[in-house]
């Protein structure tokens, strides 16, 4: 059933602490507890990740939650409090219709797929994110610990267990920031270290001036004076690494910042002016626009995961928030032209295949319209987009009722979009634990699976 070589590891297909306590080895004169963890971590991580792939992913992030009726889901028989105010347009896909708002991704819909029945049951913004960045339920809002990120966020783990594609490449970046939207926070490492969180450009890359704050130096600061710098810092750092033990987060984005800074070839990659204006143009002259083809030359050039922020998304008409039609009108055109645009460049420079473009927010909006002509915050089905990859296209996947209220057919948890992307990236996040800050094996996903539909 299993066996302990001496490096500690276990041969085994599938361990449980019940295998063990049959096996009459757990306690006294056998394995502790501690030495099963730490089995069951080894044994997990085995031959569970792919480090040859190239592949990479760009997550189109939409804090607060987009309404599935006005993007990827509408329901054009029902009645109008239900259907919208928006109409709906046929695809490039016979029998798939998308929101009118979308008519450039309607064009394109031969190489998306949508999955439609996305749950967690949710309305809670802080629950939601957490759910659909890290695939596990995340805190209560109303609860003190209401900023605490439980697992780490999938950008996380793609550094810690791929790295980046091309050395000396940010693994993991964010473009244009991670700020806005409704409890925007859970986008970092958590127990596998400030190294593996994203490197932030915080800037806007349509600005004329764009750069990236912390890729240029002080005044009167040279890559000369920076390398004393960094030489006391070493020092410092090893001394008090020595007395604490969280240091080592903070040597690691030392580390990491040092290498980005002093990176010709990550300055070059950051720098979004080299692209021809008609690219520019087709993106679209705004901060999204910009950013996604930001995300699109960083994976070209050897970033493995990167997360583009859209404008906050949570349009319910009350707590001065946008009503459904004013915000659908402002946000969801220029969003669909950036993602088709992002779609298209990644065909003609042939990373289509290798790259999976994700577009999701922590939940969907209501069915039915409120007093205020907003839609409120709904869980229980929703809408993901998918591109590329090499999965399959030209679908949508699972069936919400008639009024896009719940699930009619093929239910959809986050963890099983988890696990496709992950699957996307060479790693079986099923047979892959990393050990949290005391020891304790996480699993990627403990019930998700890869979306068949899509294979």
């Amino acid at each position: 059933m299993f066996r302990v070589t001496g490096s500690g590891t276990c041969d085994r297909e599938r361990l449980t602490r019940r295998s063990f306590v049959e096996a009459g080895v757990l306690g006294l004169g056998g394995l502790t507890l501690a030495d099963l963890l730490a089995c069951r971590t080894a044994g997990a991580n085995s031959a569970s990740v792919d480090r040859s792939s190239d592949t990479s992913v760009i997550l189109v992030w939409m804090s607060g939650g987009p309404g599935h009726h006005e993007t990827w889901d509408p329901k054009p028989d029902a009645v109008a409090q239900y259907r919208g105010p928006f109409g709906t347009i046929s695809t490039a896909v016979d029998g798939i219709q998308f929101s009118e708002t979308c008519p450039e991704q309607a064009k394109i819909a031969d190489r998306l797929a949508i999955l439609r029945t996305v749950n967690h049951g949710s309305g809670d913004h802080t629950k939601g994110n957490h759910w659909m960045l890290t695939g596990f339920e995340g805190p209560d809002f109303n609860k003190p610990d209401n900023k605490i990120q439980r697992r780490p966020a999938l950008g996380s783990v793609a550094s810690a267990l791929r790295g980046p594609n091309v050395k000396g490449m940010p693994a993991y970046a964010a473009a244009p920031h991670l700020r806005g939207g409704t409890d925007n926070i859970f986008h970092y490492a958590t127990y596998l270290g400030g190294a593996h969180n994203p490197f932030i450009t915080n800037s806007d890359p349509n600005e004329a001036d764009f750069q990236v704050r912390d890729l240029s130096l002080s005044s009167g600061l040279t890559f000369d004076r920076l390398e004393d710098r960094r030489s006391l810092l070493t020092s410092i750092d090893d001394y008090r690494r020595r007395a604490d033990v969280g240091m080592s987060d903070m040597s690691g984005q030392q580390q990491a910042a040092f290498n980005l800074l002093t990176s010709a070839a990550v300055r070059d990659a950051f720098d979004v002016s080299h692209e021809p204006d008609s690219l520019r143009d087709n993106y679209g002259r705004h901060t999204f626009g910009q950013s996604a083809l930001l995300a699109r030359r960083l994976v070209e050039r050897g970033v493995t995961f990167v997360t583009v922020n859209t404008q906050p998304w949570d349009h319910h008409g009350t707590a001065n928030r946008l009503p459904t039609e004013q915000g659908a009108r402002e946000l969801i055109p220029p969003v669909d032209r950036a993602i088709a645009a992002l779609i298209r460049d990644l065909i003609d420079r042939g990373l289509y295949e290798k790259t999976l473009v994700v577009a999701m927010g922590e939940f969907g909006r209501t069915p039915k319209m409120n007093s205020a002509g907003g839609r409120d915050h709904w869980g229980h089905t929703f809408s993901v987009l998918l591109a590329g990859g090499r999965f399959r296209m030209g679908q949508t996947v699972g069936t919400s009722d008639p009024h896009g209220a719940y699930v009619s057919d093929r239910p959809l948890h986050p963890e099983d979009v988890a696990a496709t992307v992950y699957h996307h990236l060479g790693i079986d996040a099923r047979a892959t634990a990393i050990p949290d800050r005391i020891g304790r094996p996480r699993y990627l996903v403990e019930r998700g699976e890869v979306i068949r539909e899509l294979l």
